[in-house]
């Protein structure tokens, strides 16, 4: 209940944020029904829908990512001075994020099922000529009980993950609109960032990930291997690659972010540089993962479009869903993460305004922080996508 009241009184751009995720939600629930159907209507093909299935854990991931990015950024959540008095700690305020986030992911699983049954034709016939019958198995029966399990993964996990990332988060001062800041004891200032340490370890993962790739970018015959979706040769050892290149760039982004810190402040740097790398080394864990994350999908695009570009397309309208699933989730988890860090770091700005620093200045060191990190993530983004399609192409 206490969830919804904040729910009403929220702001706008919070509520849009929060349907954005239910739209994610819909989305993945969307590919799991239409999973299921594919497994009652093709029985001895057990092993494509299983592969289908694991295939459907992509866009999964990013949703639940997205959807703990917009928990995080979420005002009626964030740990202020005083709220522990009334009753609200870092742990109520968690079990009051999970609510929300489950409230949220519970609305979209309810949208999927509604025009899966639309589109199936058992609500009010079939739609658009039967376009659809074969695709989504109408006609065959689904078993209940599995419709219900599937539907509940997005908000289960959702809320989850939601709830143990906002368990531990740091105490942060509250920025009241009207440019004022309010008076933290010294106790509260959160300590200088600890350097991330997961560099060497993220790139070991994406060079396995690249050689598990490598190694099973072709079949018996020699032909590339097509995207799921096709029964007869779904890659399972190209998604193992690929699922080791991603995990690898999210631990290499902290420390590919932190680097990027330190660049920006070498060789005698001004007080705009040294702003922008500042803010970058103690900002390089919450951006870097999901930038690294962003690294990973971007470069699977372009070695898809590599691959697929020129030639007859080898996917279908689930394959699509997916994939502007997985492409719209990560690009907004990065931006949902860069409005949480400028969130953290309001007080930061308002203290250097009132100190005389020209804003002019402070919108320089944001444009170098981004340069910066174009500058670094964009080459590496094109070498992966280069070595992940040149056993294909080659």
């Amino acid at each position: 209940m206490l969830a919804l009241r904040l729910a009403r009184g929220t702001h706008p751009l919070v509520l849009v944020r929060r349907l954005l995720v239910a739209a994610a939600s819909a989305g993945v629930g969307f590919l799991l029904l239409c999973t299921l159907a594919y497994a009652s209507t093709h029985p001895a093909y057990s092993t494509a829908s299983v592969l289908r299935l694991l295939w459907c854990f992509v866009p999964l991931a990013a949703t639940v990512q997205f959807a703990v990015a917009v928990a995080r950024t979420d005002p009626s959540t964030r740990p202020r001075p005083g709220l522990s008095a009334v009753g609200l700690g870092p742990i109520r305020l968690g079990v009051l994020a999970a609510v929300s986030t489950a409230v949220s992911c519970t609305l979209g699983s309810m949208v999927a099922l509604l025009v899966f049954l639309y589109l199936r034709g058992d609500l009010t016939g079939l739609p658009f000529d039967g376009a659809a019958a074969g695709l989504l198995g109408a006609g065959a029966p689904l078993p209940m009980a599995a419709t219900l399990v599937l539907l509940t993964v997005v908000p289960v996990a959702a809320a989850a993950a939601s709830a143990m990332a906002l368990r531990t988060r740091p105490l942060q001062a509250a920025v009241p609109e009207d440019g004022t800041q309010d008076i933290v004891p010294d106790e509260q200032i959160p300590a200088p960032a600890v350097p991330p340490t997961g560099l060497p370890w993220g790139v070991a993962l994406t060079a396995a990930g690249l050689a598990v790739e490598a190694y099973a970018s072709r079949d018996g015959a020699g032909r590339a291997f097509p995207l799921p979706g096709i029964p007869d040769a779904t890659p399972t050892w190209v998604l193992a690659g690929w699922s080791l290149t991603a995990i690898g760039l999210a631990m290499a982004g902290p420390g590919l972010t932190h680097l990027c810190g330190q660049l920006l402040q070498a060789v005698r740097p001004g007080a705009v540089r040294l702003l922008a790398g500042r803010v970058l080394m103690d900002e390089a864990r919450r951006i870097g993962r999901p930038l690294g994350v962003v690294c990973a999908v971007l470069s699977a695009a372009i070695a898809a479009i590599a691959l697929y570009g020129t030639g007859p397309r080898h996917f279908g309208p689930l394959t699509a869903l997916g994939a502007v699933l997985v492409l719209g989730c990560t690009t907004a988890t990065l931006l949902t993460s860069a409005l949480e860090a400028k969130q953290a770091r309001a007080h930061l700005v308002q203290t250097l305004l009132r100190l005389g620093a020209p804003a002019s200045a402070l919108r320089a060191a944001t444009a170098l922080r981004v340069g910066v990190l174009l500058v670094v993530f964009a080459p590496i983004t094109w070498a992966i996508a280069e070595l992940a399609a040149l056993p294909l192409t080659g």
